[in-house]
């Protein structure tokens, strides 16, 4: 199951266009840590980890409902970490 929604793909683009940063240079990998077994209504879980090739940096965030990893993203990136 893919936990990172089209329009957060989408967000995430968007910033990186804004920068003028080369979408290839980023990989996004997302790891569900939703449990499977639950009997209950469960909120999807997990982590995206956001990497950039030419710097070789790498940062963790998580995802699912309710997340702004797209947000905290931008941070991030705007404050220099992905440099």
């Amino acid at each position: 199951m893919k936990l990172i929604e089209p329009d957060e793909k989408n967000d995430f683009h968007a910033i990186l266009q804004a920068q003028h940063l080369d979408a290839g240079d980023f990989e996004l990998h997302e790891i569900d840590t939703t449990d499977p077994k639950t009997d209950e209504i469960f909120a999807l879980t997990g982590f995206v980890t956001v990497s950039r090739k030419s710097s070789e940096r790498k940062k963790q965030y998580p995802i699912g409902d309710g997340s702004i990893w797209v947000a905290e993203f931008e941070r991030d990136l705007l404050q220099g970490v992905f440099n």
